[in-house]
């Protein structure tokens, strides 16, 4: 007999108790103090003068998106409870198994929907609800790495896909023989950055390698970075600084769209930040795009405040190898996708790779929660 009463009071007690996820002692998710904060803060967007400090006035206005967003999902969430909850009462009466069957699809959907809701709910940084730039740079292993490299890219797009975000390739460089040497995704979607962070690190792959006459095992190490996309920042880029360099794009995508040399590189000389992009059709195009990503980096330095994370910010190739790896996907001699951080791991490598990435974004947000409340 499915879907059991169990099941349904275990995403009632989930869904109203998901402001301290992932802890038996919580603190109820509570809407009427979520309408009063709205109420507050349109009080303040409604008083003269709001807008004159753009940047106060737009963080404001953000906020209060997000509350309602949050508030109104949190009411159709409870609504869908009630319906499933009401439904399996009168199935149970009748003892109709097909309307059990129907419902039990139903439960798991809004399993699924409360904890991708309860996870949102626990980000806080500035930048968690924002788009973000991920870049991918492969290192140790030759042939295989720049394979590897582009297996994880198209990993994150199809985790992307599933998301319902929007991912943008604004570059890439095409490997020697196969693959990629590195390449950048422009993500926008809701909580974006949030979900992504924890994927900045080195990943290891253990396979037996395509491109071995002897077809020997190899380990292959690709870079992840991930920063957020920084609307306007603090400080001023003085154009002394910037090496501007045009080219032509490389890849059967930039053959496609690039004639001429509208592909641009921008280099900031005092940190050695070189960013890229070729996605647009203009030259002008690409630079205002490169400059974003610049900022966005430079930013991203600027709120570390600590100069020893530079190579960390950067995904600098050193550290991409043996020992540093956040992540291992094993292909032989078993299968296995591994967290090294939260013990996380699936012998489902394929779904991995195919971009449910859902059990290690939770494993690690967790991590992060648990550590920063001890």
């Amino acid at each position: 007999m499915m879907p059991r009463i169990k099941s349904l009071r275990c995403i009632r007690n989930s869904l109203h108790n998901c402001a301290k996820p992932w802890r038996e002692s919580v603190i109820p998710f509570d809407p009427a103090t979520i309408t009063a904060e709205i109420s507050l803060l349109e009080q303040q967007m409604a008083a003269p003068g709001f807008w004159d400090d753009r940047k106060r006035a737009a963080t404001i206005s953000q906020r209060v998106e997000r509350k309602r967003a949050s508030a109104q999902r949190f009411e159709r969430l409870s609504e869908e409870l009630d319906d499933i909850d009401l439904l399996h009462q009168m199935a149970l009466e009748v003892d109709d198994q097909g309307e059990l069957a129907a419902l039990a699809q139903r439960v798991s959907e809004l399993e699924r929907v409360v904890r991708e809701y309860r996870i949102e709910l626990t980000f806080s940084g500035e930048y968690d609800a924002g788009d973000c730039y991920l870049s991918i740079n492969a290192g140790a292993g030759g042939t295989d790495s720049q394979d590897w490299a582009e297996m994880l890219l198209r990993m994150y797009g199809r985790f992307c896909e599933r998301k319902g975000w929007k991912a943008a390739l604004l570059e890439a460089s095409p490997g020697d023989t196969a693959g990629i040497r590195s390449a950048m995704l422009e993500i926008k979607g809701t909580y974006a950055y949030g979900n992504l962070k924890g994927e900045q690190g080195v990943h290891r792959l253990v396979r037996l390698s395509p491109f071995d006459s002897a077809h020997r095992r190899h380990t292959s190490f690709t870079a992840v970075s991930v920063i957020p996309v920084v609307e306007e920042t603090t400080f001023e880029i003085d154009p002394k600084d910037l090496r501007i360099d045009t080219y032509r794009a490389s890849g059967a995508g930039g053959q496609h769209v690039n004639v001429t040399d509208s592909a641009v590189r921008i280099t900031h000389l005092p940190t050695g930040i070189a960013v890229s992009c070729q996605n647009e059709r203009s030259q002008h195009q690409n630079k205002d795009t490169a400059m974003r990503i610049l900022s966005a980096r430079l930013n991203e330095i600027l709120r570390h405040q600590q100069a020893q994370q530079l190579e960390e910010i950067q995904g600098e190739l050193k550290d991409n190898e043996w020992g540093s790896q956040i992540r291992s996907y094993v292909l032989h001699p078993y299968q296995m996708v591994k967290d090294h951080r939260t013990n996380h791991e699936t012998g489902n490598v394929e779904a991995v790779l195919d971009g449910e990435l859902t059990g290690f974004v939770e494993a690690y947000l967790e991590s992060a929660t648990s550590s920063s409340e001890s």
